[in-house]
């Protein structure tokens, strides 16, 4: 069975930063890409933060290029999301999305960031 379970979400101060981590079980297929996705409850669409491919090359929204980072960490086998400067706008459910070799999608659960003072 396929697992997405995003970790590391929580309450920061603006300007402050969080780490959110994606970890997957199950899937059988070469990963082709992960995502960071984010969305406002009751406000729209899902809105991509953020990319890293097969061979690591990376995409960014504009809102989030030069706060944001995503890296792969291959010990712990999880695609990780720094966000630094933090703003009240990054507010937001962030959900990992994987697509495989065989265009097969897999969303997690999703995890709350909240920037607030």
């Amino acid at each position: 069975q396929v697992q997405v379970v995003e970790s590391g979400g929580g309450l920061v101060q603006p300007g402050g930063s969080l780490r959110l981590s994606c970890a997957a079980s199950g899937i059988i297929a070469s990963i082709t890409l992960t995502d960071w996705y984010r969305q406002v409850p009751g406000k729209g669409r899902r809105e991509l933060v953020a990319r890293i491919d097969s061979n690591s090359n990376t995409h960014y929204a504009d809102s989030v290029k030069g706060r944001f980072t995503v890296s792969r960490d291959n010990a712990k086998n999880t695609v990780d999301l720094q966000m630094n400067s933090l703003k009240s706008e990054d507010t937001a459910v962030y959900y990992c999305y994987i697509r495989d070799f065989y265009l097969r999608n897999y969303w997690g659960q999703g995890t709350q960031v909240t920037v607030s003072s």
